[in-house]
């Protein structure tokens, strides 16, 4: 089990993207109505995001405060955009 902070939804602003961090060490990411569009495995290291999809995909992010910056697109903690 994953024993870090930024276990839980990732959210881009407009919606579109929702990532859940479960705590077994594996994300669900949806996508627009589609449901677990993708999924796999992620670490935490410090603030670094290293992701390996099912698929074969690899992807890596970097958590700044309660931001998601990964693949080119910011992502709030449960969709909530600081203000």
């Amino acid at each position: 089990m994953q024993t870090h902070p930024y276990i839980g939804m990732w959210i881009t602003a407009d919606g579109h993207i929702r990532q859940e961090l479960l705590p077994n060490g594996r994300y669900d990411e949806a996508r627009g109505t589609r449901k677990s569009a993708y999924q796999g495995r992620y670490e935490v290291t410090g603030d670094h995001i290293e992701y390996w999809d099912d698929t074969g995909f690899t992807a890596d992010g970097d958590f700044i405060g309660d931001i998601l910056h990964h693949g080119g697109m910011i992502f709030y903690r449960d969709g909530k955009k600081p203000e």
